[in-house]
């Protein structure tokens, strides 16, 4: 049986996988048919790259994917292809009928993927601008207090002054 699974490869807690067509017995990280893509979770979406051609091409010959890599294929609309090729292949529906509808689905999810890293960049904008305007209030909080002292210390001085000639203008008197 021929599965497309994940082969993981990376330094400790750095991850990254390797997506795989591999004999069901072979070791997760050891002999495998071909490799089909990438997927790096440490990015915000996660990266995933595959040839879109050779997994549709995989799946059509009856590789079965485990659960994390079909919902990679899932997310890139590889296992939607291959439904709508089915139903192609069945007569329910004609292949500009088929392409159509997926070209549909990969737009709206193009879009979706798109509004998603937008947000997510505002959000980090957002978080930025807090974070300067809190550390300019703390900035600007330490300037007053070290003002404030400046004060006090000049005045100091000049209230020692003022008391030490009033007791000698009374002696004189």
């Amino acid at each position: 049986m021929v599965k497309l699974r994940l082969a993981r490869r990376g330094r400790k807690k750095l991850s990254m996988f390797d997506i795989v067509v591999s004999d069901a017995r072979a070791p997760r990280d050891g002999k495998f048919i071909e490799k089909i893509g990438t997927y790096n979770p440490a990015t915000n979406p996660a990266s995933i790259l595959i040839k879109e051609d050779r997994a549709f091409h995989w799946l059509m010959v009856g590789a079965e994917p485990s659960d994390t890599v079909r919902a990679m294929l899932s997310y890139k609309g590889i296992m939607y292809k291959r439904h709508l090729q089915i139903g192609v292949d069945k007569g329910a529906l004609t292949q500009e009928a088929a392409d159509a509808k997926l070209a549909d689905w990969l737009k709206a999810k193009e879009a979706s993927i798109q509004s998603k890293i937008s947000g997510l960049s505002k959000s980090k904008e957002d978080q930025a601008k807090a974070r300067k305007a809190a550390e300019s209030k703390v900035r600007e909080a330490r300037a007053e207090a070290i003002r404030k002292k400046a004060e006090v210390v000049v005045a100091a001085p000049a209230a020692e002054v003022a008391e030490g000639e009033a007791p000698a203008a009374e002696e004189q008197a």
